[in-house]
């Protein structure tokens, strides 16, 4: 890992590499990330990323030119891979949060992407930004549903979308935290259905994932959330 000199030596470039399930090297990604190692949100590579990201590269072949929106996106590594596969991706955090919004623009220019969007979307907000986002086949999460207070707003958000895209999808990671997490009755609420993603599923059942350590006891966890009948 490479220190860069930056945010007051605490920024480096982290390398993930994505292979086929044979290990063959001729097929496989890798992408550069710039964080920064104090863990602050939004800007450090969480093991819920590593996994979204893996599922994305799993499927990379039906996300071509397919358009793409992450939410939350903070260092983009899910969405970054997205775009290395050939996806039209949109990059989003909060639009309280510039500086999350420029380490979404960080990752990209790390990994040459010169045609992604960035722009701020703040979780329950129904922004002019929100309202003009073109038509999506796939939208991402990793981690979104991190503190119980944001729930609710990260799915008003996730069912307006799905409303105006009602064959869309929603990808998102998170890890077990509480045996209270739960949102069931929100998905209810929000006439919303998931289905969770075993990981074995799309090799990401493993104590090591694309060159990074994962949690231990498999507590990373995936879910398709779609628009109910």
């Amino acid at each position: 890992m490479e220190n860069s000199g930056t945010e007051a030596d605490m920024t480096a470039d982290k390398t993930f590499t994505f292979e086929d399930n044979k290990g063959d090297t001729l097929n496989s990604l890798t992408v550069h990330i710039p964080e920064v190692l104090d863990a602050q949100y939004g800007m450090y590579v969480w093991p819920c990323a590593v996994v979204l990201a893996q599922y994305v590269w799993t499927h990379r072949e039906d996300l071509q030119r397919k358009t793409v929106l992450e939410l939350g996106a903070g260092v983009s590594l899910p969405g970054v891979v997205a775009a290395k596969c050939g996806a039209r991706v949109i990059l989003s955090d909060s639009a309280e949060l510039p500086v999350c919004l420029d380490n979404c623009r960080r990752s990209c220019a790390a990994n040459g992407l010169t045609d992604v969007t960035v722009m701020g979307l703040t979780w329950g907000d129904i922004s002019p930004h929100l309202l003009q986002l073109p038509a999506l086949d796939v939208i991402l999460g990793s981690d979104v549903f991190y503190e119980p207070e944001d729930f609710e707003n990260v799915l008003v958000t996730i069912a307006f979308l799905l409303r105006k895209n009602p064959k869309a999808q929603f990808w998102t990671t998170y890890q077990e935290r509480s045996a209270d997490w739960s949102i069931e009755a929100l998905l209810h609420r929000w006439n919303l259905k998931c289905m969770d993603i075993p990981l074995e599923t799309f090799h990401a059942d493993k104590a090591q994932l694309a060159g990074s350590t994962l949690p231990g006891s498999h507590s990373v966890e995936i879910m398709k959330i779609t628009l109910g009948t």
